[in-house]
């Protein structure tokens, strides 16, 4: 199956999860990192779900399925561990649902992701291999360390800089590509975010001088 890939934008939408369990657990996490607004169907809930319906972050449903839950539903994700309710959720649902491990019961997946602040990198094998998504995360997790999430906050500040600092478009551009240059990227590796914030600080300097 051909997937297209895609970044939701789920604040303030309502997205219900089924399952009280570890695995929903990963999934509720990853929802209240989203800001979406989430209901969780479980007669129990782990101790993480606990503590997360006490700080407000999800509604907490304390009973099995039952068709109509996932009215308003915008996002569905099946996390129990019986396939019967699983069906019955992916059935009802109103738009996307995710049934975890389950790729036939799905119209979305969810792949296995590497994030660094503004960057996020998404890795799926289309549901052929989730060991070998795992596997390709991991090496990325090592080749993209945390030095980058506090380079793309700098990055933002300094591209808004750089609309009043370089106002001819054409320097502006070549300004804003360079900022993701090989230099740049090896200097961050190598020397950390410091040094890369140094030489594009200088970049900008000797860019937003009248040539």
């Amino acid at each position: 199956m051909n997937y297209y890939p895609a970044f939701l934008n789920l604040t303030d939408r309502k997205a219900v999860v089924v399952g009280g369990g570890k695995v929903a657990q990963r999934k509720v996490s990853a929802l209240i990192s989203s800001g979406a607004d989430i209901t969780l169907i479980s007669p129990s809930l782990t101790k993480e779900l606990r503590k997360s319906l006490t700080a407000g972050m999800i509604r907490h449903i304390p009973r099995q399925y039952r068709t109509g839950d996932l009215e308003g539903a915008f996002l569905v994700i099946a996390a129990t561990d019986s396939a019967e309710t699983n069906r019955r959720v992916s059935k009802d649902a109103p738009a996307l649902v995710n049934v975890v491990d389950v790729p036939e019961e799905c119209n979305f997946i969810a792949p296995s992701v590497v994030k660094r602040g503004h960057l996020v990198i998404a890795i799926s094998t289309g549901g052929a291999s989730p060991a070998f998504s795992r596997a390709i995360r991991q090496e990325l997790q090592l080749l993209y360390g945390s030095e980058f999430s506090g380079y793309l906050k700098f990055v933002k500040e300094i591209r808004r800089k750089a609309m009043t600092a370089v106002p001819e478009k054409g320097r502006r551009e070549r300004f804003l590509k360079g900022l993701a240059s090989v230099e740049i990227l090896a200097t961050l590796r190598a020397k950390g975010i410091g040094a890369a914030k140094k030489v594009v600080t200088d970049r900008l300097k000797k860019f937003s001088r009248n040539l």
